[in-house]
Parts: C-alpha cells; sequence; structure tokens
C-alpha cells in the first residue's frame, strides 16, 4: 500500500499551490501550518531547492473524532499534502494516506474516520 496519492498539474507552482489550498478548503479542510521547505532550506542551510510547500490540511470533525477514540493520534495530525514544483511548468501535489498511516495505531476504531478522511482527500487530489 502507498503512503500517499498524487497529481500533477499543468500549471506553474504559485496557480498549484493556489489551486490546491481552495480545493482542501471547499472540501472542508482548514490550512493550519504552512512550511516553506525552499525558504526554511535558504535560511537555515544556505542550501538552494526548489519550490515545496507542506501544508497541514485538518478538518476540524474529522480531528475530532478521530480524537476522542485515540488521544494520541494527535501525534500524526493533521494530514499533510505537498506542493512542489515538478519542473517543465507543472505542480505535483501529494497527500498523505490516512489510512495507510492509522496502520501503525492498533486501534480497529480508527479504520473509520480514517477511511472518510482518505475519500475526502482523494477527491480533493483528483479534482485537481
Amino acid at each position: 500500500m502507498s503512503y500517499y496519492f498524487a497529481k500533477t498539474l499543468p500549471c506553474p507552482f504559485e496557480e498549484g499551490l493556489a489551486r490546491t489550498v481552495a480545493a482542501l478548503k471547499a472540501a472542508g479542510f482548514g490550512i493550519i501550518t504552512e512550511i516553506d521547505v525552499k525558504e526554511t532550506f535558504k535560511k537555515k542551510l544556505g542550501a538552494e531547492f526548489r519550490d515545496y510547500r507542506i501544508l497541514g490540511a485538518c478538518n476540524p470533525a474529522m480531528a475530532h473524532a478521530a480524537l476522542e477514540i485515540e488521544d494520541k493520534v494527535g501525534t500524526m495530525l493533521p494530514c499533510n499534502v505537498i506542493v512542489q514544483d515538478a519542473g517543465d511548468g507543472r505542480t505535483e501535489v501529494a497527500a498523505i494516506d490516512p489510512v495507510a498511516s492509522m496502520q501503525a495505531i492498533d486501534n480497529p476504531r480508527l479504520r473509520g474516520p480514517a477511511g472518510e478522511v482518505r475519500a475526502m482527500l482523494k477527491a480533493v487530489i483528483d479534482g485537481l
């Protein structure tokens, strides 16, 4: 089982990022963290890197349901979605598969919420 699902968009990075954020918000996810990997590597390492953002996407209702089932599941939240420059005017968007990540937790009650979030994130990625 793959731990992510992805799609490559035929658009530049900034457009792909904006489309991804808008699609996540339309699907009920808030962006609670955003890490600019390119800027961080430049500042901390003096290293050049392609445009690469890590978005921490969270659906509050689903996070609440998961935390009610397993209080330590917060160590795996929010769901990370990456947006990166794929070159040649293309942008790749990839999201964690929550079903795959929840397999690390020995609590079968999490399968339901993880499956729901998976379907929601996959619909966002597929719809881009």
